[in-house]
């Protein structure tokens, strides 16, 4: 079943220069990109969209490093978006990503992981709400 995930290019792969390479991943994986969006969001944004988190301890530390550079945010398809974009990004924690993964290759520590992806087809339809009205959702079809 084709559907949707929502990815986010972290600030930190933005900063180290690495966008397009994680872009090029996401092509190479078979996905359309249905929207992007290069951005810097607000604390209050990144506050909003991590709110699921609120009461984690490292929930300061997460918004204000969504917050403190541009990031893209991108609305991604393809058959089983989320699970294959999971899969393409690797584990949360760096050291314990597959050889080959985005995390693996560009995230710098479990903090500052490079990429974002969505854990469930309800929280991927969520958050691509959350940054994209519907009318900017192009579809290739």
């Amino acid at each position: 079943m084709t559907n949707r995930t929502f990815a986010i290019i972290k600030p930190d792969a933005i900063k180290n220069g690495n966008t397009g390479k994680v872009y090029d991943r996401i092509l190479q994986a078979d996905f359309k990109i249905l929207s992007a969006k290069l951005m810097k969001m607000t604390l209050k944004q990144a506050e909003g969209f991590y709110g699921v988190h609120r009461e984690r301890p490292f929930f300061g530390e997460l918004t204000t490093f969504m917050s403190s550079g541009a990031c893209m945010v991108l609305a991604l398809e393809k058959e089983n978006a989320v699970a294959e974009w999971r899969e393409t990004i690797g584990a949360t924690n760096p050291k314990d990503a597959e050889d080959g993964t985005i995390r693996k290759d560009f995230a710098t520590s479990l903090g500052e992981n490079a990429v974002h992806g969505s854990d469930s087809d309800e929280n991927a339809e969520k958050e691509i709400a959350f940054f994209f009205s519907e009318s900017e959702l192009i579809s290739n079809k």
